[in-house]
């Protein structure tokens, strides 16, 4: 993929800024400049950033109906009565539902949880799972991650005497469902102060809340952040606000005292013993947890987070691991079969989003490939899978474009649909793709922004290899968590070439391994650019080149860094 590089110099008045504020915090004024494009203007504004406190967590009854939901929880549990907890059953839902079981099973017996199955159930709750929990005597259910468009289902609840409290982040319609209490930052009518929390996290905020109502103390709920930063991660939403908060508590519990079902699956994610990033939970963990929603039965998955038995928790990771082995062939036959629909697109190059569909395809992996299309096409993408006369699609967006008012565009061509900005999940009727198909393209083409259809690098800093020191690196880290309104610093330097030892690597030749220095010192860089052997050939010239890479900590020489390089690119005649 051809990546356009955006870099914006800081002018004269911002390089003094960021050196002042560098000086009273004592890092680079490189890094102050990252502080200042991050809107951190002052030391104490640095402070907060750099060591997130758990007591900057906003009082969750702030949030409405959050007083009325913890009333309604502590009379369930003083009569009683039998609780369900339910949720998605992707990453951020499964999180939610194991933190939420897991707190309340602390203090009342009656509660037992449920994740809809994806082919029987389909997404969220449904009026058989209505009619399975009322058979049990089921009088409150709590759902996580969804259940903000479940108008019919929650009206059909209320009149079989089953009270809902949702817990949702996803932009809801006009109409509200008759649920008991609805906690969802995205209401029209809310004023909490964060509108960006995961499932997950408003799952906390409701356990928050039920702890300070009942004087429970706040450690009790300490080990469960680990659940909340792998929904943060997974779930790709704002690393900023408590979101940040979460996110960075969550990850020290995760690496210090993880609980046995994480351990496990850190164990078949050879991530056992090793520093745990955000990267880790979004590529390495966060697949696993998804894999067996996607396959099989995502009740699985909870009762693996919910385990307490070492070795009973690596079995159980074990078989979901098997899953996600499944999953990634699965995946590789959807996408090269997605591929090959994309490759007979008439005029191609004119269109500005892809819909492909086929009878075929697992719907549980439906949107791994609409997310590697939309990689490799950089182009809105919805991909569905027709099962009968229902079919159920995944859209997925490139930078900058909202895809779920896209959607929304279609709406009275669709049976049911959800999401947020960069990610939506949608049903229709067979005979209606056409049209959708239709819609959606014009939608997007009458919207789009040129510069959203070109893969942009956004450089944070121009910087010289000399500016690399240990200290550096270390301060760097300090940035961490990294996600969307915080992402990783991304730098460029110009005018290096290969020390003379760079050479092509990997099973099937494609990466580079490289050893690289500029014109400003005599330190020698390595690195690595993923899938871009193609350069290999310029590189042996002894030419000099531009790259744009991410500092990373070098995992077999602890304390050294290497370079992940994102993109090379020869210099110009006026450059050179």
């Amino acid at each position: 993929m051809n990546h356009k590089w955006k870099y914006q110099p800081p002018t004269p008045e911002t390089k003094e800024a960021a050196k002042t504020l560098a000086e009273e915090i004592g890092i680079s004024p490189l890094l102050g400049l990252l502080l200042l494009r991050r809107g951190i203007t002052t030391a104490r504004d640095a402070h907060h950033f750099f060591h997130p406190q758990l007591s900057d967590l906003h009082d969750p009854f702030l949030m409405k109906d959050m007083a009325i939901a913890v009333e309604r929880l502590n009379q369930a549990i003083g009569m009683k009565q039998k609780i369900l907890i339910c949720g998605d059953y992707d990453v951020d839902g499964c999180t939610a539902v194991t933190l939420v079981y897991k707190f309340l099973h602390c203090f009342c017996s009656h509660v037992d949880f449920y994740i809809p199955d994806r082919q029987e159930d389909g997404y969220g709750m449904s009026f058989q799972s209505i009619d399975r929990a009322v058979a049990l005597g089921v009088k409150v259910i709590i759902i996580l991650d969804c259940g903000i468009k479940a108008i019919d289902e929650i009206a059909y609840a209320q009149k079989k005497g089953i009270d809902f409290i949702i817990c949702d982040h996803h932009v809801p319609d006009e109409v509200l469902p008759p649920a008991y209490a609805i906690l969802d930052p995205k209401r029209k009518d809310e004023t909490y102060p964060y509108q960006d929390l995961s499932g997950c996290g408003i799952g906390f905020k409701l356990m928050q809340a039920f702890a300070q109502d009942n004087g429970i103390e706040f450690n009790k709920l300490k080990p469960l952040l680990e659940l909340c930063a792998i929904s943060i991660a997974a779930d790709i939403v704002p690393i900023q606000g408590e979101n940040r908060i979460l996110a960075y508590h969550g990850l020290k519990q995760l690496n210090s005292t993880p609980s046995i079902g994480i351990q496990a699956i850190l164990h078949v994610c050879g991530l056992a013993d090793k520093e745990v990033t955000m990267n880790d939970v979004i590529f390495r963990m966060g697949p696993r947890i998804n894999a067996s929603g996607r396959i099989r039965d995502g009740r699985e998955t909870i009762e693996l987070l919910i385990e307490r038995d070492l070795n009973v928790a690596i079995e159980k990771a074990n078989t979901i691991n098997s899953y996600n082995e499944a999953r990634k062939d699965i995946d590789k036959q959807m996408t090269e079969e997605a591929n090959k629909i994309v490759d007979h697109i008439k005029d191609l190059d004119n269109q500005r989003s892809i819909v492909v569909y086929n009878k075929s395809w697992h719907k549980g992996v439906i949107g791994i490939v609409a997310s590697r299309l939309t990689e490799l096409y950089y182009r809105p993408t919805v991909v569905m899978a027709i099962d009968g006369d229902v079919v159920t699609g995944s859209a997925r967006s490139v930078a900058g474009f909202d895809i779920y008012s896209a959607v929304e565009s279609c709406k009275d061509l669709l049976e049911n649909f959800g999401g947020h900005t960069y990610a939506v999940g949608l049903s229709l009727k067979p005979e209606n793709i056409p049209a959708f198909a239709n819609r959606f393209e014009e939608y997007v083409e009458r919207t789009i922004q040129e510069e959203q259809t070109v893969s942009t690098l956004d450089i944070d800093a121009k910087i010289d290899f000399r500016d690399i020191t240990r200290k550096f690196h270390h301060d760097l880290k300090r940035f961490a968590p990294f996600g969307p309104t915080n992402p990783k610093p991304l730098f460029c330097t110009t005018n290096v070439y290969d020390y003379g030892t760079s050479k092509v690597v990997g099973r099937g030749q494609e990466h580079i391994k490289l050893e690289l220095v500029d014109n400003k010192s005599n330190n020698i860089m390595s690195g690595i650019a993923f899938g871009q052997s193609s350069h290999v050939r310029f590189i042996k010239t002894k030419r000099a080149f531009n790259i744009c890479y991410y500092i990373e900590e070098n995992i077999y020489k602890h304390g050294d860094v290497q370079l992940q390089i994102e993109d090379i690119k020869p210099m110009t005649t006026e450059e050179e």
